[in-house]
């Protein structure tokens, strides 16, 4: 999960080094255009997998909504400071966590209800409307998270019909088909050095998830999800030294709520989980 954090951060520097260089529909696409070098391995899988009309309209929706996600989430990094767009991102599993109890009927208990109000609490101490004028950044932000969100959710229904590479794939060739045509609309000229830059972030996004997924097979949640607290310390660092970023303390703050509150939830998920697979046998008085 520390390599994880590590990969996600300098994607997230990678894209903010490259500001205004190309438009944010551009860069996203050419993002995962140059990506799709990583998906041949899963080509076959692809090939292989028993695809119905209605997984291929979930994968279509899936892809439609990680677009405007993409999108969203370049045009905010060139609006907002690293920190604020790692902080707020970290909102997509509580839209998750909503989304879950309103259209897969999973149980929305107190407990888990506290933790959800705590992060969006957190949510408002980062953008503190009223406080401050808030940028188009920030609201791209907010649509970022519910789009991924969204998302992740038809990923979860996916996942068990279809392999994880099957997944994977056809996120990537969806989302690459999705930004096509915005990309199109304000296409500009290409340089290697763009090129290569793009590359290295498609590299280091498919590190990341690569090792978030050694992480979830060696650990469980409860264990993974606060070293994610680590990202937003990095993210913070990052943008101060070599960006020049103000630290904000508010948004510390409020990033360090919001993954308090997604750790508990997932710390919670976990144990459920186990007391569903290991059912404790009381015995007759």
């Amino acid at each position: 999960m520390i390599v994880t954090g590590l990969c996600f951060v300098a994607v997230t520097a990678t894209v903010k080094y490259m500001d205004g260089s190309l438009p944010a529909a551009q860069f996203a696409f050419l993002r995962y255009f140059l990506g799709l070098v990583f998906v041949i391995p899963m080509i076959r899988p692809m090939l292989n997998a028993p695809m119905t009309r209605q997984m291929l309209t979930l994968f279509s929706i899936r892809g439609a909504l990680q677009t405007g996600g993409v999108i969203c989430w370049f045009y905010a990094m060139s609006q907002i400071t690293i920190a604020e767009v790692t902080a707020m991102n970290y909102l997509s599993p509580v839209y998750i966590t909503i989304g879950a109890a309103l259209f897969l009927g999973e149980k929305f208990a107190a407990r888990r209800l506290i933790a959800v109000l705590a992060a969006l609490v957190g949510a408002l101490i980062i953008l503190r409307p009223g406080v401050r004028e808030l940028s188009s950044g920030h609201f791209a932000m907010i649509f970022t998270a519910i789009f991924f969100a969204a998302g992740y959710l038809i990923a979860k229904r996916l996942s068990g019909q279809v392999s994880a590479a099957v997944v994977i794939g056809m996120l990537s060739i969806t989302v690459t088909i999705g930004l096509a045509p915005f990309a199109w609309m304000v296409w500009q000229p290409v340089s290697f050095e763009q090129a290569a830059w793009m590359l290295l972030v498609a590299a280091f996004a498919t590190g990341g998830h690569y090792a978030m997924t050694l992480a979830f097979q060696a650990a469980p949640v409860s264990v993974t999800q606060p070293v994610t607290f680590l990202q937003l310390v990095w993210a913070t660092l990052l943008g101060a030294v070599f960006f020049a970023e103000p630290v904000d303390q508010w948004v510390v703050l409020g990033g360090s709520l919001i993954i308090a509150a997604i750790s508990y939830i997932s710390w919670r998920e976990a144990r459920l989980k186990r007391q569903k697979s290991n059912p404790v046998k009381t015995k007759s008085s």
